[in-house]
This record gives structure tokens, C-alpha cells and sequence, in this order.
């Protein structure tokens, strides 16, 4: 089955908002077992709309629109929809009551024009909105076609398709074959790297239907494995056991496995704690450790110690100690290290200290580098990270390495 999705906005096109849509819905669907051959995005405009979902429509046979069913003057898919199938908007009782319902558990007066998201394509089912006003709509548009059409905003769209959109797939387009995907989830080595590892051992089993694909983000890279029909299980159990075996300890989750995730997961079970003191990273270890349900109980706080002055007042950093090495240096990160243990009372302490850029670096120390040091009880220990790349990104690359960095002390070598 070819399945084409169409996201509309202007909002998208211009850059002002990240589209999210291709990249949920795509994931979601290939984890049912389907295959998106197409994804285009339009703006806001009648008969771009109207050639979008016509032409997808002579390849495909279901296409998902995204967005463009509000009550504003731009949401316009609901009626080009209409239009374009020769069907008259018509008055959804329910919907319209459910509106209504809307406002007044919010005590707030029901504008006239949000009425018009309760007209409805006539004979379309209606997928109720249990987040919003716009209900979801889904209609035969022609024989074998299927089109469904979404709301825009991604706290309506998700819980709709996965409580509405995926019964109906199941329902009239079963998956001809099994089909199983499985993600691997890889830090420390670069994309070329792991599949140098790799590759030579997962040849043989591409052969026989394995399909390999890889995906790097920042500090980390994915491996994803599927495989389809009969022995699309055996594929999938061989093909994990020879990338684990070959990538041993740069792998830290599968799936939707996050390294703070599993960092918080690993101290919950040992019982142990962890404090972080940041400088060059602004908080943004601290942040992402927070992200994590559940990790009150093991995260116990930190500091922000940006300036020289906050690093000796708070965390104990010796004044000759950025004197002599400065405060881009081995010796403060591990004085900043142990004072955010002692302070905060935990069994581990992360603490970083860099230059960002774009500015501020030497030849001794350029932009990009940055020291990262883990205290615990037994010792401390400091290493040296170098990511010349834009402030946003080397905060989230040295926020990686230090999560890492404290999961290898956590997790015993084989």
C-alpha cells in the first residue's frame, strides 16, 4: 500500500515552526508495518492544497493531510477537501455540541466563526478531538482511495491518530506481511565509524531481506534493523545480536531510549545519586537529567557556576587554581567536581567547564574545548572534549559526553 502524507502551513514553509508531523506520523506508520513513499508540505493556499492531494491521490492509496482545519481565515483544507470531491459541507450535530462543551468547561464565550469546524464534508467520518475544537475527518476518495485529514497542532494530532486513524488502518488496510523494526541506540562513535563495524557482519543477512539503515544526530548515531515477512523475527534476533556484539559498550538503549533515560535508570537501580556543577553548558545537564520521570530521587540538584567568582564561593574552586590553569582547565573541573559532591551530599558529581565559542578561545585552548570530570568517592576523574561547533550544538555535544561519561563508571565492562 502507497501511503502520501501533505502537511499544510505557511508557518512550515517560511521556518518559523519545525515540522514534526513528517517525522512522527512516518515513524508511526513504519512501526505498523506501512510504508511512506511520499511527503510533501503547502502552504496555506486553495489550489496548491487541491493539486497536492490530487496528485497524491493518482499514486497513492491513502493520503494523510496535516493542519488547515481550524476556524481562521487560513485553514482552509476542510473546504478545498470538500470542494475538490464535489461534497457539501453539512453540519455535524455532534461535533458542534462537543464545541459548545468546549468553551463552557472553560468558562469562556464561543466565538461564531469556531463554529465552522462542526461542518463537515458530507459522508466523512468524524474522528473526535478530545484535545481541541477541529474534529479529524477520513473519506473514500474514489474507489480504493482513502484520505484523512488532521488537525495541525501535535497535542491534537497524536492522541487522534493513534486512538482513531490506527483502528481504522487495521481495520481496511491490514499489512500484507509481518514486519517488525528494531532501533539501536549508539553514542561515542561517528556515523562512518559504526558502520565500519558493522557492515561486513550484516551483509549476508541484507541478503536474505535485513534491511540496515543508519541515522546520526549530535553525539549520537542509530541503527535500525527490519525486516518483513516470515522469517523477518530470525532476521531481526540475528541482526541485534551481531551489532551489540560488535558495538559492546557505545550502545546505551533501544527504541525511543533517551542517555539521560537510561542514566536515571541505571542510579535508581544501584541506589546511588548524582549532582552536576556547570559552566560552559548553562544548565543544560541539569535540564536534561530533569526531563527524566522519576529522577527526584536520584538527581539532587546543582550549580551554575558560570562565573569565577560563584565557582569559588559555591563549589570551593581555589583562587590559585584559575590563577594558574584558568578556568578552562583540568584542574577547575575537577575542584568544581568534588565541591558539587561535597555540597550537595551526592555519591557522583559531573561537573564541565569550557570555551563555546564563538569567541574567547586561544591557541592552547580554541573554541570547542572543554573539560568534563567525574567525582566519586574513590577518586576523580577528569578527561579533555574538543567540539568546535556552534554554542547551541557544543552545549548539547558536551552535556552528551558527560552523561556518557558518567554511564561508563556506572555500568561494569564485561
Amino acid at each position: 500500500m502507497q501511503i502520501e502524507l501533505i502537511n499544510t502551513g505557511a508557518e512550515l514553509l517560511v521556518g518559523r515552526v519545525l515540522n514534526t508531523h513528517q517525522q512522527w506520523l512516518c515513524r508511526q506508520l513504519t512501526d505498523l508495518g506501512y510504508e511512506v513513499s511520499r511527503q510533501v508540505c503547502v502552504p496555506d493556499e486553495g489550489r496548491q492544497i487541491q493539486a497536492a492531494v490530487g496528485e497524491a491521490l493518482q499514486r497513492a492509496d491513502l493520503v494523510i493531510t496535516t493542519g488547515g482545519l481550524g476556524p481562521t481565515s487560513d485553514d482552509l483544507t476542510r473546504e478545498c477537501i470538500a470542494q475538490m470531491l464535489g461534497r457539501k459541507l453539512v453540519l455535524h450535530p455532534a461535533t458542534l455540541t462537543r464545541i459548545e462543551q468546549f468553551f463552557a468547561e472553560r468558562h469562556r464565550a464561543l466565538p461564531a466563526h469556531v463554529q465552522v469546524q462542526a461542518m463537515i464534508p458530507e459522508g466523512a467520518l468524524v474522528f473526535p478531538n478530545a484535545n481541541g475544537t477541529a474534529p479529524g475527518l477520513a473519506m473514500e476518495a474514489g474507489p480504493g482511495k482513502r484520505l484523512i485529514l488532521l488537525p495541525g497542532p501535535p497535542r491534537e494530532l497524536r492522541p487522534m491518530f493513534l486512538e482513531s486513524v490506527v483502528p481504522l488502518l487495521r481495520r481496511e488496510f491490514p499489512p500484507g506481511s509481518p514486519f517488525l523494526c528494531r532501533t539501536i541506540k549508539t553514542t561515542g562513535l561517528g556515523e562512518s565509524v559504526v558502520e565500519e563495524k558493522i557492515a561486513a557482519a550484516l551483509q549476508p543477512l541484507a541478503g536474505e531481506g535485513l534491511e540496515v539503515a543508519y541515522c546520526a544526530r549530535v553525539g549520537e548515531v542509530d541503527v535500525r534493523l527490519a525486516a518483513r515477512g516470515d522469517k523477518a523475527g530470525a532476521l531481526l534476533t540475528e541482526g541485534l545480536s551481531r551489532v551489540e556484539r560488535l558495538l559492546g559498550r557505545a550502545i546505551f538503549g533501544t527504541g525511543d531510549d533517551t542517555l539521560e533515560s537510561v542514566l536515571i535508570g541505571l542510579l535508581t537501580r544501584r541506589q546511588e545519586t548524582v549532582a552536576v556543577a556547570e559552566s560552559c553548558t548553562g544548565g543544560f545537564l541539569a535540564h536534561r537529567l530533569t526531563n527524566v520521570p522519576g529522577s527526584s530521587a536520584v538527581f539532587l540538584g546543582g550549580v551554575v557556576a558560570y562565573s569565577n567568582r560563584v565557582k569559588q564561593d559555591l563549589l570551593g574552586v581555589r583562587a590559585e587554581t584559575l590563577r594558574q590553569q584558568g578556568a578552562v582547565s583540568e584542574g577547575v573541573a575537577r575542584e568544581m567536581a568534588e565541591g558539587a559532591r561535597r555540597l550537595l551530599g551526592a555519591d557522583y558529581a559531573l561537573a564541565v567547564t569550557g570555551i563555546a565559542g564563538p569567541g574567547g578561545g586561544t591557541p592552547d585552548k580554541p573554541v570547542g574545548t572543554a573539560f568534563i570530570a567525574l567525582s566519586e568517592e574513590k577518586d576523580t576523574t577528569v578527561l579533555l572534549q574538543y567540539s568546535p561547533v556552534d554554542r547551541e550544538t557544543f552545549k548539547f555535544a558536551i552535556s552528551q559526553r558527560a552523561l556518557d561519561f558518567l554511564r561508563e563508571a556506572l555500568e561494569p565492562r564485561p
